[in-house]
């Protein structure tokens, strides 16, 4: 039976339960272009006015997911991700799978660029000089296999429905819809043959999803779908009031990540996400039977300096320098304008607009406003103060690092009107907010 896609659409408009035969041959469309751009957006705002049941966004999943390469692993370790919904100073996955590498998982990491005002890690790895962001599928299964750990970019073999579906999602002010968003991450999952997913799903105002009750329905809904796809995934909520590191930018947040992994400095709120998010890897992994032992291994993992040694072979396998770790900066391309932003009156950080902070890095050049935009990748923020702290002439907003002194001029306005000096602190979320699980 042929099922037209208008009748499709019309099904999901009038509120109807698609069927899995309806949603394959719909994405069968969407990979062989049989669909048009106008079937496309209109099945989008369908879904996003109706919604999908579970079921229904399984079997989206799993087309999306069978539209293009899947990836299969022979590993004598679990294969093993995170995958973050987006924020500012959102460094963890530089951390995160080398340390997860150090305790016995495989991390091929295949990461995005920024969207909106949140930094992508596809961009901060292009910011290593040499590094390899878009490697062939030999040396990416290479890398994995012999390091443990592999970061790259996405690939157009992974799930090509969804790279159609999110272009005109993107253009058509559908991209909030739950089921979609679920969908879109979890086809591409589940095509890089994981045995077990961790979703970092931020809340708070620097987050695409601001409210608490708007990031557990997300939470809620990627683990349940991946749970029916056959991927076992826990969701932590975690907070974005407050940029996460004290860096926003490309190369000074793999610079940060460095100093986390060697120990230079480690700040709490930082290493409380890291930790966390690594030992739900590391318990789905079945690499550590609980919490408290995933945490012993953990340390060990850092202190020993085995996740740095990690981090730098798994940077000289993608063609990075072989001493990158020992002196990123040797490498790395500084900015031309390094400045402070001081306050226009002294006194105490009560509030900070993070999506401001972020988009200040936008308009540095240290994202996109535009997908043909180039990434000037050694621009950004710096000693970004946080809610409670003293600021002034001694303590600075941030430092911006910029390409000229009016794009410095231009950041120190931006991160200004960000910030609010005076008045009383808003309380400190805890920087893990909730954990989501199957059962």
């Amino acid at each position: 039976m042929t099922l037209l896609p208008q009748e499709i659409i019309r099904n999901k408009r009038e509120g109807r339960v698609l069927s899995d035969e309806e949603i394959t041959m719909f994405v069968r469309g969407l990979t062989d272009d049989s669909v048009t751009e106008g079937q496309v957006g209109a099945f989008a705002m369908a879904v996003y006015f109706q919604g999908m049941n579970t079921e229904e966004c399984v079997a989206l999943t799993r087309a999306m997911t069978n539209s293009g390469t899947t990836l299969q692993w022979d590993l004598p370790g679990p294969v093993l991700d995170k995958h973050s919904t987006g924020g500012v100073g959102d460094t963890v996955s530089l951390m995160l799978a080398p340390i997860v590498a150090s305790c016995g998982g495989y991390v091929p990491m295949i990461s995005g660029r920024g969207l909106g005002h949140t930094g992508g890690t596809y961009d901060k790895v292009e910011a290593i000089p040499g590094y390899v962001a878009t490697p062939t599928m030999a040396a990416f299964r290479a890398a994995v296999s012999e390091v443990g750990c592999a970061v790259i970019g996405q690939t157009s073999d992974l799930a090509p429905a969804d790279k159609r579906l999110y272009g005109v999602r993107d253009v058509t002010a559908t991209v909030e819809s739950i089921a979609l968003i679920t969908a879109s991450i979890l086809s591409k999952k589940l095509a890089a043959g994981l045995d077990g997913l961790v979703m970092d799903v931020k809340v708070g105002n620097g987050a695409f999803m601001a409210g608490r009750k708007d990031g557990r329905e997300l939470a809620q809904s990627i683990v349940a779908v991946a749970t029916g796809a056959g991927l076992p995934t826990t969701a932590l909520l975690t907070d974005m009031d407050r940029p996460l590191a004290d860096a926003a930018g490309n190369a000074v947040e793999v610079a940060y990540a460095i100093d986390y992994l060697t120990g230079v400095r480690r700040e709490a709120r930082m290493h409380d996400v890291v930790m966390s998010l690594c030992t739900e890897m590391l318990i789905l992994g079945q690499l550590a039977p609980g919490h408290d032992a995933a945490r012993v291994m953990l340390h060990h993992a850092l202190d020993s300096g085995e996740a740095a040694d990690r981090f730098q072979r798994m940077i000289a396998a993608l063609g990075g320098p072989p001493d990158f770790v020992a002196a990123p900066w040797k490498h790395m391309e500084r900015a031309g304008v390094i400045t402070d932003v001081v306050p226009a009156d002294p006194g105490t950080v009560s509030h900070i607009d993070t999506r401001a902070v972020g988009l200040s890095v936008i308009g540095l050049g240290g994202g996109r406003s535009r997908p043909q935009d180039p990434v000037d990748h050694s621009v950004g923020l710096t000693n970004l103060a946080t809610i409670g702290d003293e600021v002034g002439p001694d303590r600075p907003l941030a430092v911006v690092h910029a390409r000229d002194r009016s794009a410095a001029d231009r950041a120190a306005a931006a991160l200004r009107s960000a910030y609010t000096v005076g008045g009383r602190a808003s309380a400190a979320n805890a920087p893990v907010l909730e954990r989501i699980t199957s059962g």
